[in-house]
């Protein structure tokens, strides 16, 4: 049999303030906490429609983004790019946006609360008209 990686599944993030994570990415991303595991430890698994995509685990201390990992971003693709835009304008989140060269695909940069970079990619026609 040949191994086939199929997709990302999840991604982990450390933080100890687990409350206003789950409020960020309700608030700016749209996701939903769901379903988890009764796990020992204090967590959250954060929901992109049926999928649980970003698992939170509750720490007594918060990691420094970048001093225990070389994970430099992490990155949802969906659909919606003005109303992302809205939101996070109306938030004051920082923003950058940036064309991938050769690919019809629009990156939308921000930080979560903890200084996690993420990128949500959008078709490029999204891109088009938005402000």
């Amino acid at each position: 049999m040949t191994l086939t990686v199929k997709r990302l599944d999840h991604v982990n993030v450390r933080t100890a303030d687990l409350d206003r994570m789950v409020e960020w990415y309700g608030r700016i991303l749209g996701m939903k906490p769901g379903p988890r595991p009764n796990f020992s430890f204090p967590g959250a698994w954060l929901y992109a429609g049926e999928h649980d995509a970003i698992h939170l685990v509750g720490v007594d201390t918060q990691p420094e983004p970048g001093t225990s990992l070389t994970l430099e971003h992490f990155a949802l693709s969906a659909t919606g790019m003005q109303a992302l835009l809205d939101r996070a304008k109306g938030a004051g989140e920082r923003v950058e946006i940036r064309e991938v060269p050769g690919f019809p695909i629009v990156q939308v940069n921000m930080w979560d609360p903890d200084g996690n970079h993420i990128h949500i990619d959008f078709d490029i026609a999204e891109h088009q008209g938005t402000v």
